[in-house]
């Protein structure tokens, strides 16, 4: 009797345990149902405005006026537009060591002070996104203009007799992307220093460490992450801005977004897509030498820490 009474308690449990599995394995499809429901309409969102486009692109590229590579053998044989190609690189290159060295020791500060004083720079930083780059680049049009208050500043204090001409070169180029792509810097820069943990560095210097070798030795390979992060993001987005150097620039300063819009008015839409493709690929190929080297998971998810 109590053997019986054993094995029906056994197989109560069981089918206790198999219905408690089934339940569980049943909220698990619903929930990731419902994941999916949320997904979906994104998915179909970048299939439709962002995959659909790239796709059109590339094609177009080989397939007009014949389907062959002659755009981008064009492209490759003409030496004006391997020359933009340096241009644009040499100028991202530029703009991305300056604002690592205008970002890093701004990243810092806000990372040294108490929690009140860094929320309210970090305002301060992210004030230039609540205004469109447009209408910052006119303002930079407007200060460094042969009549504006730069050369008005210099001029009256008897520095220089003429207007410089700084509108409309090299020099302005920088000065705007600069400014404009800065918080992309500081705000992975602040990040990583934020959580890098201050006792480290007080250890350093309790042990006799100068202010240079702590930064040296300590606080600066701990930020390399953020470093990364940011050199990508700034180097990345310079590549293919477009309003400012097109306003701010002469024509000795042509970037390859400036080109393909040239292009795209001349309606050669073929190769304009060959300029593109190689822009994008460009991109994607810096892409994957930071995830060759450092790792995108390990930027980006320190970065996010």
């Amino acid at each position: 009797m109590a053997e019986s009474t054993a094995s029906v308690s056994i197989a109560d449990q069981t089918e206790s345990a198999g219905r408690n599995r089934a339940t569980l394995a049943r909220l698990r499809r619903e929930v990731q149902l419902r994941y999916i429901a949320v997904v979906i309409p994104l998915i179909l969102y970048l299939l439709f405005f962002y995959a659909y486009p790239v796709i059109a692109m590339l094609f177009r590229s080989v397939s007009e006026p014949t389907w062959s590579l002659t755009n981008y053998s064009h492209l490759v044989q003409t030496n004006v537009y391997v020359h933009v190609m340096w241009i644009t690189v040499w100028i991202s290159i530029v703009v991305t060591i300056c604002t690592l060295i205008l970002g890093y020791p701004v990243a810092y500060l806000i990372s040294s002070v108490t929690t009140t004083k860094s929320n309210l720079l970090i305002v301060l930083v992210l004030v230039p996104f609540w205004t469109s780059i447009l209408v910052r680049t006119y303002a930079w049009m407007v200060l460094l203009g042969r009549q504006g208050i730069i050369n008005e500043l210099l001029q009256s204090l008897g520095i220089i007799d003429q207007p410089l001409r700084l509108l409309n070169t090299r020099f302005a180029v920088y000065v705007s992307m600069v400014h404009i792509l800065l918080p992309f810097m500081i705000l992975p820069l602040y990040s990583v220093m934020r959580g890098i943990d201050r006792s480290v560095l007080r250890a350093a210097e309790g042990l006799g460490a100068r202010p240079s070798a702590v930064f040296r030795q300590v606080m600066l390979p701990l930020s390399l992450p953020g470093v990364a992060a940011g050199c990508l993001l700034v180097f990345i987005l310079s590549l293919g801005f477009y309003i400012t150097p097109a306003l701010v620039g002469g024509p000795k300063d042509l970037m390859i977004s400036v080109l393909i819009a040239q292009q795209v008015d001349l309606f050669n839409w073929a190769f304009a897509s060959a300029l593109a493709a190689v822009l994008l690929v460009g991109a994607l190929l810096i892409f994957v030498i930071f995830n060759r080297i450092l790792g995108v998971e390990k930027i980006f998810g320190e970065v996010r820490s």
